[in-house]
């Protein structure tokens, strides 16, 4: 379409054949106008995806497709209530921010935090992705550890400059997302709204925050997506995701990039490697096999093409939670004011794992012994829904530059989960789903 139209334009020389001139003339024209009407074409999807209002759509939606809007917030008892959740009480404390704090990271990072003396304030739009009474017994866990979650959604720009307003945060650890690989299937618009929307949302609070915080968040081992090389290394190509969920991590990754180079946002990117432990995700594979074996349910175990193996480098909760510390306690201020950028920022990116993969089949293994029941497998082949058939980090960066040394093994992480999920499911009190 745009082959007519000269790349400089300036130098651009015309015969004086006036039946080729209006030839090219007419070719100009052509393109402009299919340029035009192209433009405005995307230009209106754009319109239609993301600013449309939900209340005009008359097709019911499911309610995990629901973009919840920012709770009851603002008042001097709400202010003085944030002010104290995020007001530093050990002598070279930092003052954080911690998105998805209501989440399985965030519940811990929030935690671990707040016990050597930070301040921390939590935020989290308790979505339903998945059981959201969970979610709530977590926040009443931060609750009495004195970290008050305000309920809120990254979207919400007016509530998100509120509370900048309210604290001068030293720190952002973002860790709200639409996690999960296969539910993109399902309902893709979510992560974008989540994983895209809702970063640059939180990247335009805090570039005009004065001071700008320094920022950590998660992105995910997924972005590794279809290489073959191991262990992955952050200097691996990243160009070639497996799943919408990944699409949507590298993109951040971008998009991170960007505001520190336009803004000097201190930014530091943590690759996840397949967390687990206590207070998870019930949409992990640990837990809901977890689940379906005490219920003497059959669970699907994935294998490659060919019996290949199925592998994840799992990594014990404890091990991600000090890598967050590490990250947070090494990351250097940013360097703009009022949204301008005054000098170079820090940018990091970094794998967080175990470096010690495991076969799915031997998890399940170590969950029968420590159930004391034998699992119901079905073995079937492993579905194109966006899972890889492994994942293995290389660690050294993290090694050498936050002094990140995981100590958990699988057997030993699980065992401190299973005895979380009967003590907190025991008794019939809560369904496990």
């Amino acid at each position: 379409m745009l082959k007519h139209i000269p790349s400089t334009p300036g130098k651009f020389k015309m015969e004086k054949s006036p039946s080729i001139h209006n030839k090219s003339r007419w070719h100009w024209h052509s393109s402009i106008m299919k340029l035009t009407f192209w433009s405005f074409i995307f230009l209106g999807l754009i319109f239609i995806f993301f600013f449309r209002s939900p209340s005009s759509n008359p097709i019911p939606q499911d309610p995990s497709r629901r973009s919840l809007r920012t709770h009851n917030w603002g008042g001097p008892a709400w202010e003085k209530r944030v002010r104290s959740s995020a007001r530093i009480r050990s002598r070279n404390g930092i003052s954080v921010l911690v998105t998805g704090a209501a989440g399985f990271v965030g519940t811990h990072v929030s935690t671990a935090l707040k016990r050597r003396g930070d301040g921390v304030l939590g935020l989290d739009n308790f979505n339903d992705y998945y059981d959201p009474s969970l979610k709530r017994a977590r926040q009443a866990l931060l609750d009495r550890t004195g970290v008050f979650v305000v309920e809120g959604d990254i979207n919400d720009s007016t509530f998100l400059r509120k509370l900048f307003e309210v604290v001068p945060f030293t720190h952002v650890m973002h860790l709200a997302a639409q996690a999960g690989v296969r539910y993109a299937m399902e309902n893709p618009s979510s992560y974008v709204h989540s994983n895209i929307a809702g970063l640059v949302s939180l990247l335009e609070a805090c570039k005009s925050a004065n001071p700008q915080p320094a920022i950590v968040w998660a992105s995910s081992s997924s972005v590794y997506g279809l290489n073959s090389k191991v262990p992955f290394s952050e200097k691996d190509r990243t160009d070639q995701p497996a799943s919408l969920y990944a699409a949507t991590k590298k993109a951040g990754e971008e998009i991170a990039h960007t505001y520190n180079h336009i803004y000097g946002l201190s930014l530091t990117a943590l690759r996840f490697f397949t967390v687990y432990g206590p207070w998870g995700r019930p949409d992990m594979a640990y837990f809901f096999f977890t689940r379906d074996i005490l219920k003497g349910k059959t669970i699907s175990i994935f294998e490659a093409a060919n019996h290949g193996t199925v592998a994840r480098d799992f990594t014990y909760i404890d091990d991600i939670v000090k890598g967050c510390l590490a990250a947070l306690d090494t990351a250097e201020k940013s360097t703009g004011s009022g949204g301008k950028k005054k000098g170079p920022a820090q940018f990091r990116v970094y794998n967080l794992g175990n470096t010690s993969p495991v076969l799915v089949s031997d998890l399940v293994s170590i969950l029968e012994r420590l159930l004391k029941v034998d699992a119901k497998r079905n073995v079937m082949k492993l579905p194109q829904n966006g899972d890889v058939r492994f994942t293995h980090a290389n660690i050294s960066l993290a090694q050498r530059e936050l002094g990140y040394k995981p100590s958990t093994d699988l057997q030993t992480g699980l065992k401190k989960f299973v005895r979380w999920y009967l003590s907190y499911y025991s008794g019939g009190k809560k369904a496990a789903g």
